[in-house]
């Protein structure tokens, strides 16, 4: 099964800004996750459906929030939503799910 990124609008902002070591990195963990979609932890609640990955880059904590969409001819397509560190994390990934019509 074919795994795709779509890498949506704030993902594509917050790298975009990045320098380079971490932008590798960043490629190095989406493609972790395009390999293996269960590395991530499922959220509950409001935010049920969205996987977090965490990972460590120059001594702080990191987070992909992302969803797995399966398609109709065996690709699978992978939503990044959003990157960031813990603070305020799921309260913006929250404000940008709700603005963007995922949950009510």
């Amino acid at each position: 099964m074919e795994f795709k990124p779509n890498y949506l609008r704030p993902f594509i902002s917050f790298v975009k800004k990045q320098h380079r070591p971490f932008k590798a990195r960043i490629e190095d963990e989406t493609s972790k996750i395009c390999r293996n979609s269960e590395i991530g932890e499922f959220k509950t609640g409001d935010l049920s459906g969205i996987q977090v990955h965490k990972f460590r880059f120059d001594n702080r904590e990191w987070l992909i929030a992302y969803h797995v969409k399966e398609g109709i001819v065996e690709v699978v397509l992978i939503d990044f939503f959003q990157i960031g560190t813990h603070e305020n994390f799921y309260q913006d990934l929250k404000a940008y799910l709700q603005s963007k019509g995922w949950y009510k």
